[in-house]
C-alpha cells in the first residue's frame, strides 16, 4: 500500500468515525426528543428543522452554522480543500469539546457527563491528529 492509499484510507476512516460518533452522540444526547440539538437550532419531530427551515434532502438547508462551515470549502480542491476542511473541523471539534466541558460541570445526569467525557477524549485526540496533518501538509 503506497502513501497515497494510506492517506485515503485514513481519511475514509476519519469520516466514517465522525459519522458513527455523530449518530451515537445525537441519539444519546437527544433520544430524538430535542435537547442539545434544539439549542443549536435543530428540532426533531415529524420533520427536521434547522433555524426554522425544513431540511432539503440530506443537506442542512438554511442552517447558518452549517452554511458558514461549508462556505469555507466552496470552490476549493486538492490541498487547499484539505487545509480548509481541517481548519473547519478543528473549530467544529473545539466547539464540541467546549460544550462537553460545560456539560461536565453543569449536567444533572451522569449519563450525559459520561458522554461528555467521551466526546472530550475522542475529539481532543482527533484535533491533535488533524493539527499534525495540517502542519505536515502546509509545506
Amino acid at each position: 500500500m503506497n502513501n497515497n492509499d494510506k492517506l485515503w484510507f485514513a481519511l475514509g476512516g476519519l469520516v466514517l468515525g465522525l459519522l458513527i460518533a455523530g449518530f451515537f452522540a445525537s441519539y444519546a444526547v437527544n433520544g430524538n426528543r430535542g435537547g442539545m440539538m434544539r439549542m443549536m437550532g435543530i428540532r426533531y419531530g415529524d420533520h427536521m428543522m434547522i433555524d426554522g427551515s425544513y431540511m432539503v434532502g440530506n443537506t442542512y438547508g438554511n442552517s447558518s452554522a452549517m452554511r458558514a462551515m461549508m462556505s469555507g470549502l466552496n470552490n476549493k480542491t486538492g490541498n487547499d480543500f484539505d487545509q480548509a476542511f481541517l481548519s473547519e473541523m478543528i473549530l467544529h471539534h473545539e466547539g464540541a469539546v467546549d460544550m462537553a466541558t460545560s456539560a461536565l460541570s453543569n449536567a444533572q445526569h451522569q449519563e450525559l457527563k459520561d458522554l461528555a467525557e467521551g466526546i472530550i477524549n475522542a475529539q481532543t485526540k482527533e484535533i491533535g491528529q488533524m493539527k499534525v496533518w495540517q502542519q505536515a501538509w502546509s509545506k
